[in-house]
């Protein structure tokens, strides 16, 4: 299993979020992922950071797809990966329900539709350069004009089966959030593998995100974790993915606790088929260096 850091949310400048780039390369991690939420563009940061940080792979974790046309996506992906010399996965996903219709002011109705549509031109856009497709509601009939560049892995944040059955058979793997060891083993990681195979689709790639606090406080980070993601448990698609785990909320996910138990999780992650970790360091500064540094020596 392939461990990496999430770059996390805050507030930071350009110049920061490619010094913390150059220091996750440094330390020997495998990939470094930014989310799309409500500051910079995460890909736009991603192309100065692949063209600043020579080695490591870059992830989004991830971009919505009803705030971006298809081949507005498709752009914005070749153009990091042109950037970075071809080091760039796309993980894109629908968002919530709450997000798309209050904030964008779209229709999320029929959101399975929504993505299977939009994959349709997405992943010829990104493998062919041209799409030709008319749909119910994407209509694309378009090239890209690029230099010649590797094709763009696509991982699709798949919680549900329909979601994890269109993105086995379409798309490079999934990328998860809130979802718990046991789930991914006995649910997550069949059903994908199983629209794979039908499809006559290499084995995907599972990339998996939770909070982690190596911590000799573990009660207390396990409070800190509870307050700090207690959103998560809140949204339908991460609370279904709790409920179907038996956890009562995000804390009861995160991998918390001394150095045996920290490597204990890790493993049912390993276990479960999760090929590629994406690390959510949080805690006091200390437990996070920590963190860190176990992380590392797992490398």
């Amino acid at each position: 299993m392939r461990i990496g850091i999430f770059g996390g949310t805050a507030r930071r400048s350009i110049d920061d979020v490619v010094r913390a780039a150059q220091k996750t390369e440094q330390d020997g991690f495998a990939h470094y992922t930014l989310p799309q939420i409500f500051g910079l563009d995460a890909m736009g940061m991603l192309a100065v950071i692949g063209h600043e940080v020579p080695r490591i792979e870059l992830l989004t974790g991830v971009v919505p797809t009803y705030s971006r046309h298809p081949l507005t996506m498709a752009q914005q992906a070749l153009t990091v990966q042109a950037a970075s010399g071809g080091r760039f996965s796309l993980g894109i996903g629908l968002s919530h329900q709450i997000v798309v219709e209050n904030m964008f002011g779209l229709s999320f109705e029929k959101p399975v539709r929504h993505m299977r549509e939009y994959l349709s031109v997405l992943v010829p856009l990104l493998r062919d350069g041209k799409a030709d497709f008319d749909g119910e509601t994407i209509r694309t009939h378009a090239a890209t004009d690029v230099p010649e560049l590797p094709p763009v892995p696509v991982l699709v944040a798949a919680l549900g089966p329909k979601m994890l059955d269109l993105t086995g058979t379409v798309a490079d793997g999934t990328v998860t959030w809130m979802t718990g060891p046991a789930t991914l083993a006995d649910y997550t990681v069949p059903t994908i593998t199983a629209a794979a195979e039908r499809a006559g689709r290499p084995a995907p790639r599972i990339a998996s995100s939770l909070p982690i606090c190596l911590t000799a406080n573990a009660d207390a980070a396990r409070e800190r974790a509870a307050k700090e993601f207690q959103t998560y448990g809140f949204l339908p698609s991460y609370r279904a993915m709790l409920d179907r785990e038996g956890a009562a909320g995000p804390a009861d996910v995160a991998i918390i606790g001394d150095e045996a138990t920290v490597r204990a999780g890790l493993a049912r992650l390993a276990d479960a088929g999760v090929t590629d970790f994406v690390a959510s360091i949080y805690g006091e500064r200390d437990d996070r260096a920590a963190t860190r540094a176990l992380l590392q020596s797992m490398l």
